[in-house]
Order: structure tokens, then C-alpha cells, then sequence
């Protein structure tokens, strides 16, 4: 069954993960040419004080990408995340998507993020105030709990369907795990059952293979890779083709490997400006030679990583992809 928020049917099973610091309008467009169904973007806070900032002007800036565009949100209150949801819609938003997943210390700090799932009737608060301040989807990214002996995450489904929410993403970890350990699926699988709604399997989803093996232990409507992108966005090509006729996909040819990674660089330096594109695009350079290569890459990366020319950064990273 296609999944379908709102108006929306997605094109493919296979969505990118809202992942700060990578999932960026030069990322989400990689992305979407393999085949990423649904593009979320990056964590933002809307409130009107942080509009002006350079950070919130390049993370909402959504020109000319494709429909549907996906904002995800973040805050503590009902209020302050409806206002957040309302400001999204002068962005171009598509779906709003409430961020309930993320486990980093300066979001839990402030009481939201993943933090938020300790406190059930503010979750259905916010809910409530985020469906009803806007008249597009909204879709809800969540761990299994907050920690092993509170996975609440069946519970805080039910409310989400009861708020008119239109999707679940899961993260098969708790708040406490952060990122280590396992991923465990039982408890999306469980999620799963106790809901209508489309659900979505999120963590540790590093193959194609392990992509439809989740889907089929937990019944999820798709999978949603973030950090097996990194570096890799073909992944996302080789999970959708894979989904779709039973077979592995063709190795990617390595030319086209190199020319997407020089178009995503000169998009980077492009989009945020030469000096800001050269130290942003240092940590998706240190991706891409790791997985073409992970000894030559280690050299390569201590030669360019303190380069502050642009022009200089793209020539050699030019040079580097000429030899492998």
C-alpha cells in the first residue's frame, strides 16, 4: 500500500531522517534524485527572535523543491510549537512534522525533543495545538520511550492518532541510548499494531536487505534512513529499488558516484556562500572519501580538512576523485 499523508501518496517506501547538521536543502535535493520519498528538513525553532539569523534563513529556505516539503518543528509548550507550525506555512510547508525524537542535551535540556515523551498529557497538548493551528498534515517523529523501563511509545501513538496526527516515524532506540546499542524493532512492530495510521521504521537501517527484513518483522509502512546516508546517500536508490522488485540493484557506477559528489559540493558552496560552504561541505567530504575508500580517504581528509578556498577544496577533492 503507497503511504499517504493528507493529499500526499509517496512515490517510494524510503524517506531521509530529519538529522541536524546534515539533512540541509543541498542534501534533501541528493536525496530526492535516488529516490527518497520524503525529505524532512532539519530541526527549527520558529519563533520570531531567531527569524533574522543566518542559521534559520538557510534552514528555511525551501525554493524550488518538489512537493510535498516537509518542516520539521521543535519547542517545549503547545503554544509556542502551534505558533512555530503557523510560521512554517509562510515557508512553504507542505506537512509539519513535531519533533519528539531527538535525544541531544541542549534540546532534552529544554524540555523538548525526546524529552517531551516523559510527560504524556503535554504530548496530547501539544498535538492537539499543532493539528489545530494549521490545515496541512502533521506527522509526529518519536523514540520507543525515554528510557528501558518507560517505553511509552504504543501509548503516545494512540494519542497521536486521537490528535489527527497523519504519520509516525519511530526511532528504534530510547531517549537514553541516544545513539549506541541496537535498534530494536519490537516495539514499532508494536506501535504498528495498536495504530491506522501510516508508521514509519527508523534506526540502524544500513542495507537494503535490512530494510525489507524490518519491514517485514514490524509491518512498518516504510523505512526512514539518516546517518547509512551519510557519505552513502545511494543507499536510499539501492533500499527503493530493492523494495520494489525484490532484487539488488546495479553497482552505481563509480563516475556517477564522483559527479553527484562534486554537484552536492558546489551546491553546498553555492547555497551558503563560499566561506560557510567550505567548512560545511568538510564534513560530507570526510563522508564521501571514507566510503569510496576508507585508507586513501584518511590521507586525503588530513590534506584538505583545514582548507579555507573553496576553489582550493573542490580542485583537490577534483584530484582525489580522478585517482581512485
Amino acid at each position: 500500500m503507497p503511504i499517504q499523508i493528507g493529499d500526499y501518496q509517496l512515490k517510494s517506501q524510503v524517506l531521509l531522517a530529519p538529522m541536524a547538521g546534515t539533512s540541509d536543502k543541498p542534501f534533501r535535493t541528493i536525496c530526492r534524485t535516488q529516490g527518497a520519498a520524503l525529505t524532512t528538513s532539519e530541526m527549527v525553532v520558529i519563533q520570531h527572535h531567531l527569524l533574522n539569523t543566518n542559521k534559520s534563513k538557510h534552514r528555511l529556505d525551501f525554493t524550488g523543491e518538489p512537493a510535498p516539503i516537509s518542516i520539521q518543528i521543535a519547542g517545549s509548550q503547545a503554544d509556542e510549537l502551534a505558533y512555530s507550525a503557523q510560521q512554517a506555512l509562510t515557508f512553504g510547508a507542505d506537512i509539519i512534522d513535531i519533533n519528539m525524537g531527538c535525544p541531544a542535551k541542549k534540546v532534552c535540556n529544554k524540555a523538548a525533543g525526546s524529552a517531551l515523551m516523559q510527560d504524556e498529557s503535554l504530548v496530547k497538548d501539544i498535538l492537539n495545538a499543532v493539528v489545530s493551528a494549521v490545515d496541512i498534515p502533521v506527522t509526529l517523529k518519536m523514540r520507543t520511550g525515554w528510557n528501558v523501563t518507560n517505553k511509552n511509545a504504543p501509548m503516545i501513538a494512540k494519542i497521536a492518532q486521537d490528535s489527527g496526527i497523519q504519520m509516525l516515524s519511530v526511532h528504534g532506540r530510547t531517549r537514553e541510548d541516544k545513539y549506541t546499542g541496537m535498534a530494536e524493532y519490537d516495539t514499532i512492530k508494536k506501535v504498528k499494531s495498536q495504530v491506522s495510521i501510516p508508521v514509519i521504521a527508523n534506526g540502524d537501517i544500513t542495507s537494503a536487505e535490512k530494510a525489507q527484513q524490518v519491514l517485514d518483522y514490524t509491518s512498518a509502512d516504510g523505512v526512514m534512513v539518516g546517518r547509512a546516508t551519510q557519505g552513502n546517500p545511494w543507499i536510499i536508490h539501492e533500499i527503493d529499488h530493492y523494495l520494489k522488485t525484490g532484487q539488488k540493484t546495479a553497482d552505481i557506477p563509480l563516475d556517477i558516484k564522483k559527479q553527484t559528489i562534486l554537484d552536492h559540493i558546489k551546491q553546498i558552496h553555492t547555497f551558503y556562500g563560499e566561506k560557510l560552504g567550505t567548512q560545511l561541505s568538510r564534513k560530507h567530504i570526510f563522508w564521501y572519501a571514507i566510503h569510496l575508500d576508507k585508507d586513501s580517504g584518511q590521507t586525503f581528509w588530513k590534506k584538505v580538512n583545514k582548507i579555507t578556498d573553496h576553489k582550493l577544496q573542490y580542485q583537490l577533492l577534483e584530484e582525489y576523485l580522478q585517482q581512485l
